[in-house]
């Protein structure tokens, strides 16, 4: 990019850097918008495909979950970065609907590109996006439907739904019970749900139906020693955030021994003290001690004289869920402990899991964290699983929060677009085209669950637009008959959030993209000055020669 002053060039930007401008820019970034959205597209819905996707080192992931396909894709493009962006969003937000934000996103920006080539202003467009995407935050919240917390059949519903497609539909009633009974005893007095209490622990063997929920917390760790006993009844808790060893000097300092005598009384001194440790742990009364530091051999050998259950090297995540479902506090100094920091369990007990020793910590009087073990023939089977797992617990969990769900299979969508249209007519202008646009796009959603199955999209659009024309706002696409049919009775429904955030991120997503007329793409030098001419030479030999330039 050169000014001309007086015939004389001014460089502005650096040697090898690449701009694109207007049209062409907007249609690069539209076309790799375009692009992300159809590479997750055919995944959507009970009848969407998985995804192989393999790294550099082999390393294989099936999945039909949007977000981790996006993520482990490895993205260059920058306006398809965004796109992944859309997707992470909604996972963090909601868990559920990631392909469907991304696709929609997908759309809203083709249909741009049609306005775009009428010469309607990208402003304009924009402003139109938002004034749809506002407007159907509204009409959302109006078809929405009410939903209690302790309606357990409903949430297996929403949890039933969001597993739908994946690869644990093979055991889908078993896993929507676990997952509803977790969310149900993790949530607090006031309706919120923190689902970093529940604890997934992944074995690979057994099938699925062998999955269980634990009202409690399972450890991946096994008893330091094999002296200590491996079950303690009515067990007082010590959870300790401090090494049970010997204490080293903070200053360099320098012990000079002369003779046997006195490395025998130091051996014995540095013992005297690990025993002392152990003497104030078993005073408090604990019989179990979970410790997040290490514990010292000599350390082991006394807690097991004493019949103390004891485990090391506890990550900070599973202290904290065994704080809560225990009810001890976690003690960061051994002098702090007291009686009054236990907590209680009825159950601590070491037992085989395919092949590998854990510690389960059960028959807690109130379980507010409790873990579900996921088990499945292979490896991938294993991690789809988790995936699946954590996607209907995080939306049946904001169900418990939101208590409003919608109707799936696409019927929010096909009454979104309808009332749009109607909102379009309103306020007239060139941004009517643009909401107009906004509504087309949504029509994606029921247009690629037909596709995905197999049907037609455009004769099942047309039955499902006629259907909510006559007043059946919950009308939509049954894959497995091939017609419309009420979503409500057929059970497939979805917690309002996940709609809410999908159309809300999508448009502001596309609405950033659109806006964008110029990219400006720095060259691959590498940072600093340009090279000198002998630099140059030294390189390759002038401007052809330098490596990385674009």
């Amino acid at each position: 990019m050169a000014a001309n002053l007086g015939g004389q060039p001014i460089f502005i930007l650096k040697e090898g850097s690449q701009r694109t401008r207007g049209r062409d820019a907007q249609g690069s970034n539209i076309a790799a918008a375009k692009a992300v959205a159809s590479a997750v597209r055919t995944t959507l819905g009970p009848k969407g495909m998985d995804k192989m996707l393999v790294d550099t080192i082999g390393d294989v992931v099936i999945t039909n979950d949007g977000v981790t396909i996006l993520k482990e894709m490895d993205i260059e493009h920058p306006a398809a970065k965004m796109m992944v962006e859309v997707a992470k969003t909604q996972d963090d937000e909601v868990g559920d609907g990631t392909t469907t934000a991304v696709v929609v996103a997908g759309e809203l920006l083709k249909r741009s590109e049609e306005l775009l080539e009428q010469d309607v202003h990208p402003t304009v467009i924009a402003h139109g996006y938002r004034l749809a995407a506002d407007k159907a935050q509204e009409l959302i919240k109006d078809i929405a439907i009410e939903v209690k917390s302790d309606d357990i059949e409903m949430l297996r519903k929403i949890a039933d739904t969001a597993m739908t497609g994946k690869g644990a539909e093979a055991a889908k009633d078993k896993l929507c019970d676990l997952v509803v009974r977790a969310v149900t005893l993790v949530a607090d007095e006031d309706g919120s749900v923190d689902t970093d209490y529940i604890k997934i622990e992944k074995k690979v063997g057994g099938t699925i139906e062998d999955s269980e929920i634990i009202e409690g917390i399972v450890i991946d760790k096994e008893r330091v020693h094999p002296g200590m006993p491996k079950l303690v009844q009515d067990a007082k808790i010590l959870l300790l955030n401090a090494p049970v060893e010997f204490k080293k000097t903070e200053v360099d300092a320098e012990i000079s021994i002369t003779s046997p005598d006195q490395l025998q009384m130091f051996l014995d001194e540095e013992e005297k003290m690990i025993k002392g440790i152990v003497d104030k742990v078993v005073k408090s009364g604990a019989n179990v001690l979970v410790c997040q530091k290490g514990i010292d051999d000599i350390a082991q050998h006394y807690l097991a004289k004493a019949g103390v259950l004891a485990i090391r090297r506890v990550k900070k995540s599973d202290m904290t869920k065994l704080s809560r479902a225990t009810g001890a506090a976690v003690v960061s100094s051994i002098d702090a402990i007291e009686e009054s920091e236990l907590g209680t369990a009825g159950r601590v007990e070491e037992k085989k899991v395919s092949g590998e020793e854990m510690i389960f910590v059960t028959e807690c009087t109130n379980p507010k964290a409790v873990t579900l073990i996921v088990r499945g023939g292979t490896e991938h089977v294993v991690d789809e699983l988790d995936r699946a797992l954590e996607d209907a617990l995080r939306v049946v969990s904001v169900a418990v929060e939101d208590h409003k769900f919608v109707a799936g299979g696409g019927s929010p969508e096909v009454e979104l677009s309808l009332r749009l249209r109607e909102y379009a007519a309103t306020v007239g202008g060139r941004a009517q085209l643009a909401i107009e646009a906004f509504a087309a796009a949504l029509e994606i959603i029921p247009r690629t669950l037909a596709e995905n199955a197999g049907l037609d999209p455009i004769d099942m659009l047309v039955e499902l637009r006629s259907e909510h024309e006559a007043g059946h706002k919950t009308a939509g696409l049954d894959v497995f008959e091939a017609k419309p049919r009420d979503m409500l009775a057929a059970g497939v429904i979805e917690p309002m959030r996940v709609k809410t955030q999908a159309i809300a991120s999508a448009a502001e997503a596309a609405v950033m993209i659109l806006r964008i007329d110029d990219v400006i793409a720095a060259s691959k030098m590498g940072g600093g000055d340009m090279p000198s001419p002998e630099e140059m030479a030294a390189m390759g030999g002038g401007m052809g020669g330098m490596p990385g330039m674009m």
